[in-house]
């Protein structure tokens, strides 16, 4: 059809399972909006994008939301992990980024071999050279060695996080890498053939970056065949209630604990939040209200009883949108739930109890309560 890309599958796709359908519309955006939760086998290494085991089939890692864009998102998202084609993801921290990257894996061809995720960060050029690329070294100094994260993801999917921190120096080799399929350890001069799926995420514009000479032009064509924004969660509001339904509930069974429900007003007030973390912000949020068994103090007017009260004690309440707030508030209000025991607090507040007197010593006397 005139007008419309044509998109073209790797050689070797025909030897990969032939999934593709994985986010079937029906599928995805029924009630409840969720897709599957993570593969038992990537756990081990899931990182960002597995937090906690669902105690039964049911529950899932990860809400969608029924919000526009995040729908056509997931359907470009659907059709990379079809054709195999590299894909770069912009979006803001928290905005799980890594999510959509596995969520690529688990729905294309790729879904059975392996993700490899490398946090681009803080690497040396060095150190980034053996990470990505491998070493080759003597035989009888084997174990120092490694296969780098390209081989490691072989037939796979390799997901560089923060890739507009990946020191300029291998950016280059990385750019040769991926045009050839093929790797050069350090320290060798015998290439080695591999096949991947790249998928890399940013914070920043790394158009922007291309312009101030900070960033490889050639990477940056190579990884954009397909940019794709992941919006913030302020920019998607109608998804807000479900998330919090969503980590409230996961919460609760992770911990053993009676669910919490917001009030109309509490729940007013998440959407009104600004959210600059996105959707890692309010998973903290919602898991801090457990932790401290305290609703939030913007709440405090409210009493959460729709379905239930707050965990154990909604006489306390802590304020988790201000992140200045210093350790010893949660310490203090640990200590007042727990009638001033270092222990109970200590469990409360998930910090070990020595540390707990630690901190109480830092508290200046007459402000520590109880």
């Amino acid at each position: 059809m005139p007008g419309t890309p044509s998109f073209h599958a790797g050689s070797s796709a025909a030897s990969r399972r032939p999934v593709g359908g994985a986010l079937d519309p029906v599928f995805v955006f029924g009630t409840p909006p969720v897709v599957g939760p993570v593969p038992a086998a990537d756990r081990h290494d899931a990182g960002r994008a597995d937090r906690g085991t669902p105690s039964d089939g049911a529950t899932t890692n990860w809400l969608l939301g029924r919000n526009v864009p995040i729908r056509r998102l997931a359907r470009f998202i659907e059709r990379a992990a079809e054709v195999e084609c590299t894909v770069l993801l912009q979006g803001e921290c928290g905005t799980g980024k890594e999510l959509w990257a596995r969520l690529l894996h688990q729905a294309g061809p790729r879904g059975t071999q392996p993700f490899v995720a490398v946090d681009c960060a803080g690497l040396t050029p060095g150190q980034a050279a053996i990470h990505l690329f491998g070493r080759q070294v003597p035989p009888q100094q084997a174990p120092v060695g490694g296969a780098g994260a390209l081989r490691e993801a072989h037939d796979g999917v390799l997901f560089l996080d923060q890739v507009d921190a990946l020191p300029p120096e291998v950016q280059p080799q990385l750019l040769r890498a991926i045009e050839r399929r093929e790797v050069v350890p350090v320290g060798s001069d015998r290439p080695v053939t591999v096949d991947v799926q790249v998928v890399a995420a940013t914070s920043r514009s790394l158009e922007q970056e291309v312009t101030r000479g900070a960033f490889d032009r050639g990477l940056y064509y190579r990884l954009n065949m397909l940019e794709l924004r992941v919006p913030p969660l302020r920019e998607r509001i109608e998804d807000i209630p479900s998330f919090v339904e969503f980590f409230s509930r996961r919460t609760a069974e992770r911990l053993g604990l009676p669910p919490w429900r917001p009030s109309a007003d509490a729940l007013q007030a998440f959407c009104e939040h600004p959210w600059q973390g996105n959707v890692r912000e309010l998973e903290h949020v919602i898991e801090q209200i457990y932790r401290l068994a305290a609703e939030p103090r913007v709440f405090a007017t409210e009493t959460a009883t729709a379905g239930g009260p707050l965990p154990r004690h909604a006489d306390h309440t802590v304020d988790p949108f201000d992140v200045a707030t210093p350790r010893g508030d949660a310490v203090r209000q640990a200590l007042a739930a727990t009638r001033g025991r270092g222990v109970s607090a200590g469990g409360l507040d998930g910090v070990h109890a020595a540390r707990i007197n630690v901190l109480l010593g830092k508290i200046p006397r007459g402000s520590q309560g109880g």
